[in-house]
C-alpha cells in the first residue's frame, strides 16, 4: 500500500536533514510504496534565499499547506521534528482534512500565551521546573560549544562535522519565536505518535512527555537516541514511520 509522507524539519536546519531517514525508510519498503515530500519553511533548505522578514507562524503554516497541496498528495502523514511541531499545530487546526497521521519527533509547543524564548528560559535545564533550561550556560559557553552538545551527543567524529558545517544556515523567521497564540483543543482531530527521544539534549525526555501531552497525541514511542535521530539512528526512526502510517492506514 503507497504511503504519502511529508517530512518538515526543526529550526536552524533543512529539508537536508532528512535524507537518510527517507534512504533507510525506501531500503524499508521500497522505492515505489511511498511518495515522499521534504518540506521548507521560509528562510530554510531550498528557500534559503527567501526574505522572511514579514512572515509569521501563521503565514508558514499556510505556505506549508499550499505546498503540499501543490504536490498532489493526499492523506498525509505529516513527520516533523522539533520546532517542526509549532507549526504542525497550526497546520492541523487549519486543514486536518489533509492528513491521515502526525507523527511528532522530539517536538514542542509552549503553553498558551508563551512565547518559545519563554518556553526555553535564560538558565540551566532543571532550575526552573516551568522552564525547559539549556544543557550549558549560554552566558559563558561557546555557541559552538553548545551545538554540539545540544545536537551532536550521540555522533561520531566524521557525523559531527558534517553536520556542524550545514547547521545554522537555516533560519525560520524571526517572528516565528515570538507566537504566543498557542490552542490545543483541536490537537487530536488528527491521530498522532509522538517519538520521544531518550538521549536528547535539548528537550530533556520529562519535558517530551509534557509535550506529548500538549500534542494530545494518542501513542509515545521511545528511541534511544539524542535529538537528530534522523541522522543518528535513521534505521530506527523509519521503522517507527513505517509502523505508524501502517497504523493509521488499517
Amino acid at each position: 500500500m503507497t504511503m504519502n509522507i511529508a517530512f518538515l524539519h526543526g529550526g536552524g536546519q533543512g529539508s537536508w536533514v532528512w535524507g537518510d531517514t527517507i534512504e533507510a525508510l525506501q531500503a524499508q519498503r521500497g522505492r515505489d510504496v511511498a511518495n515522499v515530500l521534504k518540506l521548507d519553511v521560509p528562510g530554510c533548505g531550498s528557500k534559503r534565499r527567501r526574505s522572511t522578514d514579514d512572515l509569521t507562524l501563521e503565514d508558514v503554516a499556510h505556505e506549508l499547506i499550499q505546498d503540499i497541496e501543490a504536490s498532489g498528495l493526499k492523506d498525509v502523514v505529516l513527520v516533523g521534528h522539533s520546532q517542526a511541531g509549532q507549526a504542525m499545530a497550526l497546520m492541523m487546526t487549519r486543514h486536518p482534512q489533509l492528513f491521515q497521521r502526525f507523527i511528532y519527533v522530539s517536538c514542542s509547543i509552549p503553553l498558551p500565551g508563551q512565547s518559545v524564548q519563554q518556553m526555553i528560559g535564560q538558565g540551566l535545564q532543571g532550575d526552573n521546573p516551568e522552564e525547559v533550561g539549556w544543557p550549558m550556560d549560554p552566558a559563558t559557553t561557546p555557541i559552538e560549544q553548545r551545538y554540539e552538545t545540544m545536537f551532536c551527543n550521540d555522533m561520531g567524529q566524521s557525523a559531527k562535522t558534517e553536520f556542524l558545517s550545514e547547521l545554522g544556515s537555516d533560519h525560520w523567521p524571526l517572528a516565528t519565536y515570538a507566537f504566543t497564540d498557542w490552542n490545543y483543543h483541536s490537537l487530536d482531530v488528527v491521530p498522532s505518535t509522538f517519538v520521544l527521544c531518550l538521549r536528547d539534549k535539548i528537550l530533556p525526555a520529562g519535558w517530551q512527555h509534557v509535550f506529548a501531552e500538549r500534542f494530545r497525541t494518542e501513542r509515545t514511542v521511545m528511541i534511544d537516541a539524542g535529538h537528530q535521530v534522523m541522522n543518528t539512528r535513521p534505521h530506527g526512526l523509519a521503522e517507527v514511520i513505517r509502523i505508524e502510517a501502517d497504523r493509521s492506514a488499517i
